[in-house]
């Protein structure tokens, strides 16, 4: 089945009761047992719910993965991943990643013992060195938040294989549109929900995809043990905004190249990070694994000058201010004092996180009112 019918029929069934072609919102938190233990599959909404069942086979389908599962948020879905490990073990991460994952390993799992090394890992050979008998984790976004910078999900995968490691990608900037990472060799793909699979930005939710059945099962006794699902209303409004996801990247995609291409050639600009440029670092990998280079850049104004970046997103109109990503609208974000800002300065400034970095998330809107919406902000500084 070709991506574009698998989002919209990938891992579904009409409701067998009544064949309606969208699964129902199973708004209920129990279901009744015929005798203890005898029961249709069913029986306490946290541990499972047809509505929330739907979406997590429709998650499997579109990764090509055998195991999806849903949980209340990406930071929910990635502390799942995180409980896979105990104290003493040793987890190497890119060094340009979403705040709230660096905020989440060094506040809360470091604090029981277990050691994270964030590295830049441009160039996958750089892995090898961190590598000790304690480490059992890569973990791995590409592109990275908000660089943009692109890592060689094969190579690290054959590291990672090499040293009988979990390989862990974030795929929530390119999507399973633009990428497939558990085709190139990772063990568990994990995406905020809240961006592009749900579209729309008016839900909150975070997915794991595997396709080892051990590995699925572990995960499973986390989500259930520690609770922390989504429930029926959201997994529908992500299920029905996977249905649109081909059709919406494609113009993601469009729109994002055209944006990159103004801004490099604005007087007002000193670097844009687009993965799509040929200067850009990695860009030949870039090519290789992703179908398409997205709707996400970064750029900054020239002498990094904090005061004028902020007078062009305060000045836009059409670009939001606001936090999140992959929506329809487009949105525009400080990282170093928005999504980034639990990351220390000299930290997030050594991966080029400086004051006057810009991250956009370009949306559907017309091509034509987007770069007006930048030119006019622009010539006010």
């Amino acid at each position: 089945m070709e991506f574009n019918t698998k989002v919209i029929h990938g891992g579904q069934q009409h409701d067998p009761s009544t064949g309606a072609v969208m699964p129902p919102i199973y708004q209920t938190s129990t279901y009744a047992q015929s005798s203890p233990g005898k029961h249709k599959g069913y029986e306490y909404s946290r541990t499972a719910n047809p509505t929330r069942t739907a979406l997590e086979k429709a998650l499997a389908s579109i990764e090509n993965g055998s195991f999806g599962l849903a949980f209340g948020s990406g930071l929910a879905a990635i502390d799942a991943v995180a409980k896979l490990l105990k104290p003493g073990d040793e987890v190497i991460s890119t060094n340009d990643l979403y705040g709230g994952t660096y905020r989440l390993f060094t506040k809360i799992f470091e604090v029981f013992g277990i050691k994270f090394h964030f590295i830049g890992m441009d160039n996958a050979d750089n892995i090898a060195k961190y590598v000790n008998k304690n480490t059992k984790m890569i973990w791995v976004e590409t592109p990275t938040n908000p660089m943009l910078n692109i890592i060689d999900i094969e190579a690290v995968a054959n590291i990672a294989k090499l040293n009988k490691l979990l390989l862990v990608v974030d795929n929530t900037f390119a999507t399973p549109y633009l990428q497939l990472p558990l085709d190139l060799g990772a063990d568990i793909v994990m995406h905020s929900a809240t961006k592009y699979l749900g579209g729309h930005s008016d839900v909150v939710m975070g997915a794991l995809i595997v396709k080892n059945k051990d590995l699925s099962d572990k995960l499973y006794f986390i989500q259930n043990a520690s609770g922390a699902i989504c429930g029926p209303m959201d997994s529908f409004l992500v299920l029905r905004g996977i249905k649109t996801l081909h059709l919406r990247m494609q113009r993601h995609c469009e729109n994002g190249k055209a944006v990159a291409h103004y801004l490099a050639s604005h007087p007002k600009i000193d670097k844009v990070y687009w993965p799509g440029f040929e200067s850009h670092p990695n860009h030949e990998i870039a090519k290789k694994q992703m179908k398409d280079f997205g709707g996400m850049l970064s750029f900054t104004i020239f002498g990094n000058n904090y005061d004028k970046a902020i007078k062009v997103i305060e000045n836009l109109k059409i670009f939001t201010l606001a936090e999140s990503l992959g929506g329809v609208e487009s949105l525009s974000g400080h990282p170093a004092s928005m999504t980034h800002a639990s990351i220390p300065k000299e930290e997030r400034e050594k991966t080029g996180v400086i004051d006057s970095l810009i991250r956009l998330s370009v949306g559907i809107e017309s091509e034509k009112d987007l770069l007006e919406d930048l030119k006019n902000a622009l010539q006010l500084i």
